[in-house]
């Protein structure tokens, strides 16, 4: 029974290129080191004895930021390659929030905040595109998991540290931030392998044949303005439903801190086994289709009527979590795949500002419906965006099978 076990995790971890796991170590120490943004607003309230809008303001700034990043990393990452990118935006953001633990002026801190953001955001597409580059053949949707993997293992024990850090004194969150990120830096410098001729390859590729840019591949738009709306649906569980456990179920901090914990436990536990289980079994969009039909549920069960509030926010989060593993790796996947080794940095940039925007807009919006009109409206129309998602990726998929099948009817006739 256990030597099963043992070797069903075996098989699911081996394959994997040492470039691979060197990106997920990086981007575990990198996401141990995103501990102040999560701490903003009690920063600004509690150590600068500002309002909750002057917190509210700096939080968006922080989002515009990430927005301008995420394009701007993308590009870069084309013409320089995704090396260079992740060392610059490590070292220069970790020494910016160095800086911003320094700053007393508020509004210096709002001018530094989005350009901190730039430089940390730029880091995202720049790592999505080096797994892609380095993953070995067959394991692109695996090596994506194992990022995912060591971003939740990375992310859960930064904020563990971030609340001990914080009770001390919050201005050393941003040192310590700074200094992983300027480590981070350091380590992909040190370690991951230089693509050599990178910049002379892409600039005679762009000089003798014509890129595909994603603003011109209409599937992956389409693709990737559902993604935005489904990552924004999907981020509130994230932003909002631990204020209703607080507000409405009444479940203290403590109990609710280990119900959301049961997201990254599960993932660490079963998406690796999973994803090498069920990734050559159907299409990507499949499954992506099915986690949002489980994100969907996820959220109608916040509105039920039980009583039974723990057992119910543990079942919300388990379904939303068996949901979160069959969407995000895929999508990744499709993501790739509509890419070149000569634009993939673009179409990652893409992707990224679907997170991007779900993190500027979808708290913002949730609790403004949320404070309008109530929690259970909120879930329900929640609910029904997921379902509309789901149905338009499936549309989406058939349309593009039928693509397919014509060019290939095409070809043949040609032949």
């Amino acid at each position: 029974m256990f030597k099963l076990i043992f070797n069903t995790y075996k098989s699911s971890f081996s394959g994997l290129s040492r470039e691979t796991w060197l990106l997920s170590f990086v981007i575990m120490f990198n996401r141990f080191g995103s501990m102040s943004v999560p701490f903003m607003g009690l920063f600004v309230t509690q150590s600068l004895h500002r309002s909750v809008t002057d917190a509210g303001l700096i939080i968006i700034l922080f989002g515009v930021g990430s927005v301008l990043g995420s394009a701007t990393g993308g590009k870069l990452t084309d013409m320089i390659g995704f090396r260079p990118v992740q060392v610059l935006s490590s070292v220069v953001s970790g020494l910016l929030f160095i800086l911003f633990s320094t700053l007393t002026h508020f509004y210096s801190l709002c001018a530094l905040a989005v350009v901190i953001s730039f430089f940390s955001e730029a880091f995202r597409p720049a790592n999505f595109t080096a797994v892609a580059h380095y993953a070995a053949e067959g394991t692109l949707t695996r090596s994506y998991s194992l990022n995912r993997l060591a971003t939740n293992m990375g992310w859960s024990i930064g904020i563990s540290f971030a609340g001990i850090i914080a009770s001390i004194n919050y201005r050393l969150l941003f040192v310590v931030e700074g200094v992983v990120s300027i480590i981070v830096g350091l380590l992909i410098l040190s370690f991951l392998p230089q693509v050599k001729g990178f910049i002379k390859k892409a600039k005679e590729t762009a000089h003798n044949m014509v890129i595909m840019k994603p603003w011109n591949d209409a599937f992956y738009v389409k693709f990737i303005l559902l993604t935005t709306v489904f990552i924004t649906c999907a981020f509130l569980m994230f932003r909002i439903v631990p204020v209703f456990f607080k507000q409405e179920w009444h479940i203290d901090e403590f109990a609710i801190g280990l119900i959301i914990g049961i997201n990254g436990a599960v993932i660490a536990l079963f998406e690796m086994v999973m994803i090498n289980k069920i990734e050559a079994k159907r299409s990507p969009i499949f499954f992506i289709i099915i986690g949002a039909i489980l994100f969907s549920t996820a959220y109608l069960l916040l509105s039920t009527p039980l009583s039974f509030h723990i057992l119910m926010a543990i079942l919300t989060i388990v379904v939303f979590t068996c949901g979160e593993m069959l969407t995000l790796p895929f999508i990744n996947t499709i993501v790739i795949s509509r890419s070149n080794a000569h634009n993939r940095g673009l179409y990652a940039a893409g992707y990224t500002l679907s997170w991007s925007f779900a993190q500027l807009a979808g708290p913002y919006l949730g609790f403004l419906v949320a404070e309008n009109l109530g929690y259970n409206w909120l879930w329900i129309g929640i609910a029904c965006m997921l379902l509309l998602c789901a149905w338009g990726f499936n549309t989406l998929n058939k349309k593009q099978a039928e693509i397919l099948l014509a060019k290939s009817k095409v070809q043949l006739e040609t032949e």
